[in-house]
């Protein structure tokens, strides 16, 4: 299988077991593109994927609705979507995603974490191009379903590369063509399971099982951060 299917194995949402962990996280997402746009999701493309990976997690209605209720409170705080770009040991390089309402205390607790293992964060922009940013789409094979000739119909849209395994197609293009792949899909009546934008390493790297329970110790804390939304590696 390709590249596109390994990043999905190793999904660092897997890691947030705890659905008290989780669950906060999809919530600021839902949040975000209702205040952003309309609350309704049937008029909204964000707030509809951000609602289709919430019930892929098996986000209770209750909490979708309730996050989509904070979006129109007064007393909301202001969520700002914030970047923060790192070394770890190794050559481990780390691209964190954040949604934040006090953009100090994040930026504090990204720094000291990498800092306490050994690590540090570098200036906005140092690792840019060194992750290449990709749209991930997910939906089950259905029974007739030919993938070339679904291949072929969703060229225009920006589909990369396509693949299917163990019942699950994965969809792969530019991170610009996000909107036109969830589109097309809709229109073709394929109900989406998942969709993402991921940060691929244009460089993976392989470290050792020692050197990788040090690094992993570093991605769980700045996972079980309450600001962090995503984390990448450019690790196998």
């Amino acid at each position: 299988m390709g590249r596109a299917f390994e990043y999905r194995k190793a999904s660092k949402l897997k890691r947030w077991g705890a659905m008290s962990k989780l669950f906060p996280k999809l919530g600021k997402i839902i949040t975000m593109a209702a205040k952003e746009g309309s609350s309704d999701p049937d008029m909204n493309s964000k707030l509809r994927t951000a609602i289709i990976n919430a019930k892929a997690e098996n986000m209770p209605k209750d909490n979708i609705e309730a996050a989509i209720k904070r979006a129109s409170a007064k007393d909301t705080a202001s969520l700002t979507e914030i970047n923060y770009e790192g070394k770890a040991p190794y050559g481990v390089l780390i691209f964190v995603e954040s949604a934040t309402d006090n953009n100090t205390r994040t930026v504090a607790n990204v720094k000291n974490i990498f800092s306490k293992h050994g690590g540090e964060v570098l200036t906005n922009g140092s690792l840019e191009f060194m992750f290449a940013r990709k749209a991930l789409i997910e939906f089950k094979l259905q029974d007739g379903m030919d993938i070339e000739e679904l291949e072929l119909e969703l060229i225009d849209a920006g589909l990369e590369e396509i693949e299917e395994e163990d019942g699950v197609v994965l969809v792969t293009g530019d991170y610009t063509s996000f909107g036109s792949l969830n589109k097309a899909l809709e229109e073709m009546k394929i109900e989406i399971t998942k969709a993402h934008l991921e940060r691929m390493a244009n460089i993976p790297l392989s470290i050792n099982e020692e050197q990788q329970v040090e690094i992993d110790k570093i991605l769980e804390k700045l996972e079980d951060d309450e600001d962090v939304q995503k984390v990448f590696t450019n690790l196998i």
